[in-house]
């Protein structure tokens, strides 16, 4: 797979977005297991997770877990594999999602998911929203600190705008390496944040890039510049809106979630598919 750059680190342009094998409509473990499996064949070295992916409260890092226990099974080399974690959001079992961005939940948040992961240092570890009854300096500042122990390699930050983004990159000394922020062909608000990590040079993630959509042909259907480009190139809308994606920056970096081993799949070949300038502007007018 092609390459792009996260901090000092090299990764295929698509990543694998863990969350669907965890919360509700959960797959069980041996379909997730072969899912990611599927993902490292295909050339996929980011995986996204967070201790918040999980059902019931007492399965914390549920997908932490199930993501160790992927590549522990696998037959390949995984030494070049970065698995980015999360901290700050919490599930407290009812089906809600709750926030805790104090210092002391996110150290302690990292040091679980230090043994859940199974490594001396995470690769990439990210706060993942931010919380208004604590001052976002004070949460990216507990970043920083686990950046300067040791406890991991990487930082960045998720669901953040414009002004947040450069008060991380200067309370972590020039060391913000990522920002995961939703976008999609439904959902564009982020297009600011994005310019920002192409003029900065850091790394940006989509998360949820189908826009939570299913099934390719939904997407087609409810964007319909994709699925008639998705038609001229005979490939599913899915590799379509990836590929539409990594051309608007080389630091854009997709992390579809999946369930399913032909899913991932069929997004991994979406950095060999290259769309002409006609096609990107027809698709940048999608849904806009």
């Amino acid at each position: 797979m092609k390459q792009r750059t996260i901090g000092d680190t090299q990764v295929g342009a698509i990543g694998l977005g863990g969350m669907p094998m965890s919360i509700e409509g959960r797959p069980d473990t041996d379909r997730s297991i072969r899912t990611i499996h599927a993902a490292l064949d295909a050339g996929v070295t980011l995986i996204d997770t967070a201790d918040a992916y999980h059902l019931h409260a007492d399965e914390v890092g549920h997908n932490e877990t199930l993501i160790a226990q992927a590549l522990s099974g696998w037959g390949g080399d995984t030494s070049g594999v970065l698995v980015a974690t999360k901290g700050g959001h919490l599930r407290p079992g009812d089906g809600s999602w709750t926030l805790d961005g104090s210092p002391a939940h996110l150290r302690e948040a990292a040091e679980a998911s230090l043994k859940r992961l199974g490594v001396e240092a995470i690769g990439l570890y990210q706060f993942h929203r931010p919380d208004p009854d604590v001052p976002y300096a004070e949460s990216v500042g507990a970043i920083r600190d686990l950046l300067d122990e040791g406890k991991i390699r990487m930082a960045g930050i998720s669901n953040a705008n414009v002004e947040q983004i450069r008060q991380a990159q200067e309370i972590l000394g020039g060391r913000l390496v990522s920002v995961q922020n939703q976008f999609s062909p439904a959902f564009r608000s982020s297009e600011e944040e994005l310019r920002l990590c192409d003029e900065l040079g850091i790394a940006f993630l989509p998360w949820s890039p189908l826009g939570g959509i299913t099934r390719a042909s939904e997407l087609g259907e409810r964007f319909g510049a994709f699925g008639r480009v998705a038609e001229a190139h005979g490939v599913s809308p899915q590799r379509v809106t990836l590929a539409w994606m990594l051309a608007k920056s080389p630091v854009v970096i997709p992390i579809p979630g999946a369930s399913r081993p032909e899913s991932i799949t069929d997004s991994a070949q979406a950095p060999e598919l290259v769309l002409d300038d006609a096609e990107l502007r027809e698709l940048d007018a999608a849904g806009s």
